[in-house]
């Protein structure tokens, strides 16, 4: 690890998105093909949320990431953003849809990026990248490390077991309490989700 690489990303990362405005961040896996529902999902819920004043933000290349800053391209009302990882050997690179793009060298640095400069969080379906900023994101609220706004698990048949294991085993064994959930959401209702995050 090079310190370096960190702070130049760091840097980079302030420079670019500290004065971005009201930003929502979708995350979701890169090998959601153009067909797929939560593809097309993701597209409308992102063209809806440009429509109502929010950047999109996401990690900037394929799949979900893609289909979002799609949607915020077709709104044209706001910046469609992409933060991703350079020299990835794989499913890592920037799609057409950005009019902000910025790379950076390591997972942690680009991940902070991801969440700090945004008002709320959706989470479609992905792979462990995408498992990994969900509890990465839910963490921060409930330790009070992040402002306490709305997760949304969008997706009630690729997450409803996850959000179960959650709501009943995590909460019978006592490894988390019901006030560190009260931020996070399941739905597959797009107008639900604005609503919850305006």
């Amino acid at each position: 690890m090079n310190i370096k690489h960190i702070i130049k990303d760091f840097e980079k990362g302030q420079k670019e998105l500290s004065n971005i405005g009201e930003s929502i961040t979708i995350f979701g896996g890169s090998r959601f093909k153009e067909n797929s529902i939560y593809y097309q999902k993701a597209m409308e819920i992102s063209k809806k949320l440009s429509d109502n004043g929010y950047n999109i933000i996401t990690g900037g290349s394929t799949g979900i990431m893609e289909a979002s800053n799609r949607g915020a391209k077709l709104s044209n009302q706001t910046k469609s953003i992409g933060i991703h990882i350079d020299n990835l050997p794989f499913e890592q690179h920037p799609n057409k849809y950005l009019d902000k793009e910025l790379e950076f060298h390591y997972f942690f640095t680009r991940k902070v990026m991801l969440i700090n400069y945004s008002s709320a969080y959706i989470i479609m379906p992905g792979g462990f990248g995408t498992l990994d900023e969900f509890f990465e994101v839910l963490n921060l609220i409930r330790t009070k490390k992040h402002q306490s706004v709305p997760i949304v698990l969008f997706g009630i048949e690729y997450w409803g077991k996850l959000y179960e294991f959650i709501h009943t085993t995590m909460l019978e064994y006592e490894t988390i309490n019901q006030n560190d959930l009260k931020y996070l959401f399941l739905s597959d209702d797009i107008d639900e989700v604005i609503k919850r995050i305006k």
